[in-house]
């Protein structure tokens, strides 16, 4: 068995050797109808007629001496010989952008992947503004965009999944290779009709016993929020522990439970009349908004142009300003 498979791993490699004669237009055909399945679909997404691609597979096809796709009655399917052909097409794919995006760097212009994370509290507001400013200041800079809560971004830049991420903390301070772009308090949400919502601000203590939905323990804000409730001897009813901070908007907009957060997360909630925001005192919460940077890889030209944005960005954002 062992024989056969480097056999047909050497052969695989033979085939693509004769892809001088090939374009990375061609190539990318074949992986686009691979990809969609139709090859209506795929001449949609190129912009051209079906008998162009049609005519690209065929031609294809003619120069490696088999089938790549079989007909189905709901468009195609890779055959044999296609299975074994497309993950190699890809990687060429893939490798071919990859050097364009290395070449460009080496030139000095920001280009590529990068990768960040962000708070579930900053992403609708932040994300847009970070696009826009990318495409009129680094074009060729494309963004793959994570939400998280700061537990779970923490170990995609452990691990290298990600460039960047914009993380909370809280306490004393951030770590020690982290910058803080912003610091913004903490605030009860609740409906205009509740009556915490004619206060400015509320102690932390008149909590005892409100109906809460938070974030469920391992939680860096929930671990605070029961270290002061144990230090003040009073109890934190918490209804509902959910991992979703759009769930938690979506009860606190219910009026069946409260819940804490910054403001931010809850603007357009607060600009439009349906939810209303009271700080926290007694004690103040703040949150530190830190920028984490991956040290599992080195940063590409790319992701330093975009940390640079974040650092504009973010604190813009964090005071309403955008």
């Amino acid at each position: 068995m062992r024989c056969k498979s480097v056999q047909s791993a050497i052969s695989d490699i033979d085939i693509l050797h004769g892809l001088a004669p090939m374009n990375l237009k061609q190539l990318e055909t074949v992986a686009l109808v691979a990809e969609l399945g139709s090859l209506s679909r795929a001449a949609r997404a190129l912009g051209i007629a079906q008998s162009l691609v049609s005519r690209a597979i065929a031609q294809i096809e003619g120069e490696w001496g088999d089938r790549l796709f079989e007909r189905t009655g709901r468009g195609v399917v890779l055959s044999e010989f296609g299975q074994r052909i497309v993950p190699h097409v890809r990687l060429l794919l893939d490798q071919s952008a990859r050097l364009q995006d290395e070449v460009k760097d080496a030139a000095g212009i920001p280009v590529g992947l990068v990768k960040i994370g962000v708070l579930p509290s900053m992403a609708p507001r932040l994300v847009p503004a970070l696009f826009e400013d990318l495409r009129a200041q680094a074009p060729g800079v494309r963004l793959h965009v994570a939400e998280g809560f700061s537990g779970q971004l923490d170990e995609a830049l452990e691990s290298g999944h990600i460039d960047l991420a914009l993380i909370n903390r809280y306490g004393p301070g951030p770590r020690q290779d982290e910058d803080v772009l912003a610091r913004v308090p903490t605030y009860l949400i609740c409906t205009p009709a509740h009556p915490f919502a004619r206060l400015t601000q509320l102690p932390f203590r008149k909590l005892d016993g409100i109906p809460l939905v938070l974030p469920p323990s391992p939680n860096g804000f929930r671990s605070i929020l029961d270290q002061h409730a144990r230090r003040l001897g009073i109890a934190l009813d918490v209804a509902l522990e959910v991992e979703s901070l759009s769930t938690m908007r979506e009860v606190a907009l219910s009026g069946c439970a409260l819940t804490i957060l910054p403001r931010l997360a809850v603007a357009q909630d607060m600009e439009a009349g349906r939810l209303a925001a009271v700080e926290i005192v007694d004690p103040r919460m703040p949150r530190d908004i830190a920028m984490g940077v991956t040290r599992h890889h080195p940063l590409s030209r790319a992701a330093r142009h975009v940390l640079s944005r974040l650092h504009d960005l973010v604190p813009r954002v964090a005071s309403g300003e955008l």
